[in-house]
């Protein structure tokens, strides 16, 4: 790469001719540095005071790849201060990010409004609605479902896996969500489709469902945001509402090397945010009583989904910026890039957990064949 410095002189780093030329505009103190890295180096690509012509993406995947870079230099992994985890401010996280307008995302999103890791069953596809009515019928068909049973998905966004469950499997189906924006389009959405009968969603903390239980329970893209500190707590909610037997998908962002967390996206994208470590996870499995039946991760598949996502944005930069203005924008781009990076560097991955509430598979097929069976109410 090249590197062009605020006082006009350029340095090329690395064999071969450069990809990338980064370009400071001015200098970045020290001191931001070593106080936080990622909150420093992003906030100066943000205000325009680093420019980077080239793939941002190749760029910041190149940075956790090499071992000397600042990401792996004890010295500049710093992170905020702990945050608390309650239900306010868990409902304030929460709106600060997915509530920033359903018409925002909806320039970038496919038109099943699905934010989440999508499964691309035929390669490399660049078919991401149908990638995402793939990944909700895999996680569908991994339950096991029987039509009739109940399904709680925790952490519904927008509506679509829920709803699939209700039309296709005939499943009876509560979602809760703490965004105002995906409760008010689910609700819509259940009534446009005359699915009242079968489908609510609510309106508030998934700790709050009270005494109920369902069949199967379904959680997506939800444990990163409950903070370290409530990961017991949140595998053992999803013991306490399953019935017995029953079997649940709990499908999310996690490090095979260990938990962390970014100061950059903690501020600015989701605050509060935590990616647990993979053994983590199944320790608070294992404590709350429930065993896995099945893990599958989709690292490549998340990578896939937000390159798919980069484009899309990019398609739409010029109205995303008169929307919601070039700082947010550049912001953004910087997200769904570094987000990407990480997983092609292996530095973050997505793993389905597939659990029971009893022994291991007791309710479950024998083998994995059932999975890749399309089934249908």
């Amino acid at each position: 790469m090249t590197v062009t410095y605020w006082d006009g002189k350029s340095e090329t780093y690395g064999e071969g001719a450069p990809q990338v030329n980064i370009i400071f505009k001015e200098a970045v103190p020290i001191k931001e540095i070593t106080n936080n890295a990622s909150i420093a180096l992003g906030e100066a690509y943000m205000d325009g005071r680093i420019e980077i012509k080239g793939d941002i993406q190749t760029l910041i995947t190149a940075a956790y790849e090499n071992a000397d870079s600042f990401f792996h230099n004890k010295k500049f992994i710093k992170f905020l201060p702990k945050q608390k985890h309650s239900e306010k401010a868990s409902k304030e996280d929460v709106q600060s990010h997915y509530d920033v307008g359903n018409d925002f995302y909806r320039l970038w999103l496919d038109d099943t409004m699905t934010y989440s890791c999508a499964y691309f069953t035929n390669g490399n596809t660049s078919d991401l609605y149908q990638a995402q009515q793939d990944k909700v019928d895999h996680i569908l068909q991994k339950l096991n479902p029987k039509a009739g049973n109940t399904l709680l998905d925790i952490g519904c966004g927008w509506g679509t896996l829920m709803l699939t469950a209700a039309e296709k499997y005939g499943l009876r189906v509560t979602g809760v969500t703490l965004s105002q924006e995906q409760f008010d389009y689910v609700t819509e959405q259940i009534k446009s489709k005359g699915l009242e009968h079968i489908a609510e969603v609510k309106l508030l903390d998934y700790r709050e469902l009270g005494d109920r239980q369902w069949d199967y329970i379904t959680s997506v893209g939800m444990f990163e945001h409950v903070g370290q500190e409530n990961l017991g707590e949140y595998f053992n909610d999803v013991n306490r509402y399953l019935t017995d037997d029953g079997v649940a998908l709990i499908h999310g962002i996690t490090r095979q090397q260990g938990g962390a967390n970014n100061g950059w996206i903690n501020k600015y994208i989701f605050p509060g945010g935590y990616v647990p470590g993979l053994t983590e996870n199944i320790q608070h499995i294992v404590d709350a009583g429930m065993q896995v039946s099945d893990m599958e991760p989709l690292r490549r598949h998340y990578q896939r989904t937000l390159e798919i996502w980069d484009e899309n944005f990019n398609e739409k930069r010029e109205a995303i910026e008169k929307m919601q203005g070039i700082n947010f924008t550049r912001m953004w781009d910087l997200y769904l890039n570094a987000c990407a990076a990480s997983f092609e560097s292996g530095n973050i991955d997505v793993i389905q957990f597939l659990i029971t509430k009893g022994p291991s598979g007791r309710v479950l097929p024998a083998t994995r064949d059932y999975m890749y069976q399309t089934k249908s109410k």
